[in-house]
């Protein structure tokens, strides 16, 4: 089963392929996404990484969180299922 991860704190000059290249010494990366700006398309420093494997996620948890990517101390954590909004 695939385990989504959050990724905060990215350097704001990385881009999606340099994200899954550092998560893929972890295990198979099923995605890699880093959320950006929907008017400048400018990133927001932070993203989601999806593994093939639980096992794979908890060891690029284990692995990666504090690491420095670019200069800078990322955090990854167990992503939280976002909830549906009713709509107002």
């Amino acid at each position: 089963m695939a385990k989504k991860l959050f990724v905060g704190n990215l350097p704001f000059l990385m881009n999606q392929d340099q994200l899954k290249e550092i998560f893929s010494t972890c295990g198979q990366v099923v995605a890699a996404n880093i959320v950006v700006d929907k008017f400048s398309q400018r990133s927001k420093g932070f993203g989601f990484v999806e593994f093939a494997k639980d096992e794979e996620a908890s060891k690029a948890i284990a692995e990666l969180n504090e690491s420095e990517q670019m200069g800078r101390n990322i955090a990854v954590k167990e992503a939280i299922a976002r909830t549906e909004q009713p709509a107002a």
